[in-house]
């Protein structure tokens, strides 16, 4: 096992990347501790901007579940994932790293049963047909809770 030290050293932040409304304020705070970032997007969301050194875009085929894949598969212990994806999210927890949304939230062992739990209820709603609810607009307030709780994981 990794001492905390070692494992701050070889983390990195992997992004999925497809729908992620702060790859901006990731990049401005992992640049600031030194931190490699992974940004993992399909063909149809792949960005046409330079990235800095300490960035790696991979793009993946569009297929359903193929960014996740490649997700799961570069994250380590000690890494930080940036997801909405709550299936996503339980897989990487059970590898050992933290996962924030990107408002903010962090999914933990504790919440991310909930989130499963919300989103099949959900599903099942939605074959029955009838109307979920979508997520909240994103807000200033979404971006501060993010960049703060995304601070405070990097730094400690």
């Amino acid at each position: 096992m990794l001492s905390n030290e070692e494992l701050k050293q070889k983390m990195k932040v992997l992004i999925d990347g497809d729908a992620c409304p702060v790859v901006p304020d990731i990049l401005a705070i992992a640049s600031h501790y030194g931190i490699s970032v992974v940004i993992v997007s399909s063909y149809a969301h792949k960005r046409s901007q330079p990235w800095p050194d300490f960035v790696t875009e991979q793009i993946v085929d569009p297929d359903n579940e193929a960014a996740d894949t490649r997700i799961f598969t570069e994250t380590q212990q000690g890494d930080v994932v940036v997801t909405d994806d709550m299936g996503l999210a339980s897989l990487v927890l059970a590898k050992g790293a933290s996962v924030l949304t990107g408002r903010g939230e962090e999914m933990t062992d504790w919440n991310i049963q909930f989130q499963l739990d919300k989103r099949a209820h959900q599903a099942k709603e939605r074959r029955a047909g009838k109307k979920t609810k979508g997520p909240k607009a994103y807000l200033a307030e979404d971006r501060a809770e993010f960049r703060r709780n995304f601070e405070k994981k990097l730094s400690s």
